[in-house]
């Protein structure tokens, strides 16, 4: 592959996975990122990277010269009021760029709603209950119009709950910091943050113009079935489960309130793709055997 070209709008767990996949296997980049602080350089791997000032309608104009150039643009910045910042701020740079391949969009499950616990995949009715899931379908729908007003190369990728080494149950457990509800029939999917940077880099060679994929595992589970594994693997009791309505995090919620299990057969198929952590089981023996 030759050198590419790389811009991420937003520099979270999963671009950075992306880029570290880069550099694991060898593949000659040039990247530029943005994030809120004042634009400066960072460094991964001994690579000196562009950060530029974005932070909803104020950034450096540099950035535009940038998008002009890019051959691949990830964007993992969400949606504000269902407004997507970066087709707001630059629309127009990304019409005038000749070089472009690729466009990802991260956007989310919740685009789904509930659907009482039953299979969803990518032709499903979309009916968000909470107001992230509207906003992202929203962005989603800001999306496939710009890119077909300006001929650009989209791909959506929906993606499960996340989790990694830094983000997981494990820790949550062993700080005391997970809240389980006694709710029948709640199913959700998740996904290693590896794996999401394993199909971003797959779909480097392999993508096809507005496609739309979910990214998960093969086994949505419930929070509880999760964290019972959880706190087998770590010796501790699992915490007791509580009223949906004694919870007073509105997000969490959210999260109770939809049930569905994500079908990834379409990622698994068109990527020729297979999942380093295809269960919550495989990635927490991993994070528990490396970190705990």
């Amino acid at each position: 592959m030759n050198k590419i070209n790389i811009f991420c709008f937003g520099f979270g767990q999963v671009a950075e996975a992306f880029i570290n996949a880069l550099i694991d296997r060898n593949i000659n980049f040039k990247l530029g990122i943005t994030s809120r602080k004042d634009t400066h350089q960072i460094e991964i791997n001994n690579i000196k990277i562009n950060s530029y000032m974005f932070d909803n309608d104020k950034f450096d104009e540099s950035i535009n010269n940038e998008l002009e150039k890019a051959n691949y643009i990830l964007i993992s910045i969400p949606p504000v009021n269902g407004e997507d910042l970066v087709i707001k701020n630059f629309g127009i740079s990304l019409k005038k760029n000749n070089n472009c391949k690729w466009i990802t969009y991260l956007s989310a499950t919740s685009v789904y709603g509930d659907h009482k616990g039953e299979w969803v995949d990518e032709k499903s009715i979309t009916k968000p209950t909470s107001i992230n899931g509207m906003n992202r379908l929203k962005a989603e729908e800001s999306w496939i119009e710009i890119s077909k007003k300006y001929n650009l190369p989209l791909q959506i990728f929906r993606l499960a709950g996340i989790y990694s080494q830094e983000f997981n149950i494990l820790k949550r457990l062993k700080n005391n910091k997970v809240q389980l509800v006694n709710q029948k029939n709640h199913f959700f999917s998740r996904v290693h943050v590896e794996d999401i940077a394993n199909v971003l880099f797959k779909s480097l060679e392999n993508f096809k113009n507005n496609e739309t994929f979910n990214i998960c595992d093969d086994r949505p589970a419930s929070q509880v079935e999760v964290a019972a594994y959880g706190a087998k693997l770590l010796k501790l009791e699992l915490p007791k489960l509580t009223s949906l309505n004694d919870i007073e995090s509105e997000m969490l919620k959210n999260f109770y309130k939809d049930s569905k299990k994500v079908d990834n057969k379409k990622m698994k198929t068109f990527f020729k793709y297979e999942l380093k952590y295809p269960t919550y089981v495989e990635g927490l023996n991993e994070i528990f055997n490396n970190t705990f």
